[in-house]
């Protein structure tokens, strides 16, 4: 197919129910994908209780209760599941990739194995981010405010919700700039717009901030807008050299 091939010329090439197809074919290998990152994480599960998900919690001496009849055996394959989908998402990202490319230019489909190595990059990163600082500082918080006279326990259920909470929207936000190449590249966004509207932005961060983060503590919600803001002029030096590079 030449560069001039336009999208709707390609996707004509399939019929409905070969689109259907081909999107059976994605979804199942996405699942398999799955089951595979749950195996690996089903094998390590203990590790992965003791010196990942409950770390925070040990570190600053804060309790955590069961007051479920099944509630460790749920809580484990809420584990397994997460880190599976986790484990599984560069995976995941390609097979989507992989069935929108046939509806692209011949130019905008050699992005796709870019744009889902970066994208998994950049979520991995705000895994990593909510993990090692975000998570630490809030834990940091609750022991400090804590009345001596008053035990905090707290439930399984309520810290893995709290936990994934954080990692998910950490993840989600760090894919800020993947997402202002791909709209960039696209024509929808432009850097001027992002730098007109940079005031609007900072008040949207801020909003964000303090939703994201649960607690009232103002270093928390710091340590989320500022990489929050850095990630927003990264994202108007890519839009800038996204939009450059767009074809007339």
């Amino acid at each position: 197919m030449s560069d001039s091939t336009s999208p709707e010329q390609a996707g004509r090439e399939l019929s409905f129910f070969g689109h259907l197809e081909e999107l059976r074919s994605r979804l199942f290998r996405s699942v398999i994908g799955i089951l595979i990152g749950c195996v690996v994480a089903g094998v390590y599960r203990e590790w992965i209780m003791n010196e990942i998900l409950l770390k925070p919690a040990i570190q600053y001496h804060i309790a955590l209760q069961n007051i479920e009849p099944f509630g460790q055996a749920f809580l484990y394959f809420k584990v397994i599941l997460t880190i599976g989908l986790i484990i599984a998402s560069p995976w995941i990202l390609f097979q989507i990739w992989s069935f929108v490319a046939p509806g692209l230019y011949h130019h905008e489909r050699s992005w796709a194995r870019w744009i889902t190595l970066f994208t998994s990059l950049c979520f991995l990163t705000g895994v990593a981010f909510a993990y090692f600082l975000l998570i630490p500082s809030m834990m940091n918080y609750i022991k400090q405010v804590s009345n001596p006279n008053i035990q905090d326990n707290i439930t399984t259920s309520a810290y893995f919700s709290f936990f994934v909470n954080m990692i998910l929207a950490a993840g989600l936000i760090f894919e800020l700039p993947m997402v202002t190449w791909v709209l960039a590249r696209i024509g929808i966004v432009s850097p001027k717009l992002m730098s007109t509207y940079r005031r609007h932005s900072i008040i949207v961060i801020l909003i964000i901030a303090a939703i994201v983060t649960p607690s009232p503590d103002p270093v928390s919600q710091l340590m989320v807008a500022v990489p929050l803001y850095v990630l927003y002029e990264i994202s108007v030096v890519i839009a800038r050299l996204a939009y450059k590079k767009r074809e007339p």
